[in-house]
């Protein structure tokens, strides 16, 4: 089994992803969803300038006005408005089925790489994403019937698929420019297309309702940790994933978050781990052991 850079960072991203999520699972009972993505995505944006900086010497990077432009397109894309979407979906269906709505996101990744980036999977490689999208599906679905009403069942479905969709191609039209620039860099700029959209969306008199919040049950260190870990170092990690490995092979490892939140769900917050999630975590690992194995050493 070889792992590569890429390979480590895409892995790293989904379980720091995942512990985030176990931080700041209370912060939503305080924030709404878009005031609690801008004020994450603002804190990690204060955080990465001076890392940055500091990684190049304080020069700016060298980026042409299409690169530029692709990374602040990007950010806007993937998160200002894909992760109001996906939000609102999840308001919609609820964590299990968005979960399932979220496996649309590695073929998506896969066919996209292989129209737009040249990518190709080995037998292994695929073996590897059925036994992944397999083990994740089976740890997403809930057990017993859907709790989602009907009238509001194919709105959430469209909502959570069109903010899958625009998660893979704002990181599939980025990945070239990940290739040939500064990993921190390139975060850094797309955070800033992020905030940006974000600000816009609160300053709109449409959406800025979606904004308000009583700041004081707020728990602020718990915001902090959750920002910095759960977004800030999973973001990084992520795209360090598409900068080394090819995206479809990131785009599958990246589907093992939801087998990191089931563990550390059960290690550190005692929840249940049933007799089916135990198999979704053996099929996921053994999906990844797959990809791993088919890596070049």
């Amino acid at each position: 089994m070889n792992i590569g850079l890429g390979e480590a960072m895409a892995l790293g991203s989904a379980a720091t992803w995942a512990f985030g999520v176990i931080l700041a699972r209370q912060l939503g009972r305080t924030l709404p969803p878009p005031t609690l993505n801008l004020f994450k995505n603002g804190l990690v944006l204060l955080a990465l300038t001076p890392l940055a900086l500091v990684s190049t010497h304080g020069q700016l990077p060298s980026l042409s006005a299409g690169a530029l432009l692709l990374t602040l397109v990007s950010g806007i894309m993937g998160i200002a408005v894909a992760d109001t979407l996906y939000f609102r979906a999840l308001n919609e269906l609820g964590a299990g089925r968005m979960g399932v709505v979220g496996n649309l996101y590695s073929p998506l990744v896969l066919l996209m790489g292989y129209a737009f980036l040249g990518e190709r999977l080995g037998p292994w490689q695929w073996l590897g994403f059925a036994l992944v999208a397999g083990g994740v599906l089976l740890i997403a679905r809930p057990t017993g019937t859907w709790q989602t009403r009907p009238a509001h069942a194919l709105r959430g479905v469209l909502i959570g698929a069109a903010s899958i969709a625009l998660m893979a191609v704002s990181i599939v039209m980025l990945k070239r420019v990940l290739e040939a620039h500064a990993l921190l860099w390139i975060t850094l700029l797309r955070l800033l297309g992020a905030v940006a959209g974000l600000l816009a969306l609160a300053a709109w008199p449409r959406t800025r309702a979606h904004f308000r919040f009583d700041p004081g049950p707020v728990p602020w260190g718990r915001l902090v940790l959750a920002a910095l870990c759960g977004q800030g170092l999973s973001m990084v990690l992520w795209l360090g994933g598409y900068k080394y490995a090819p995206a479809a092979v990131a785009a599958i490892l990246n589907e093992s978050a939801s087998v990191f939140l089931v563990i550390l769900g059960a290690l550190w917050l005692r929840e249940p781990l049933g007799r089916r999630a135990l198999v979704g975590v053996t099929l996921t690992f053994t999906g990844i052991a797959c990809i791993l194995a088919a890596r070049p050493p």
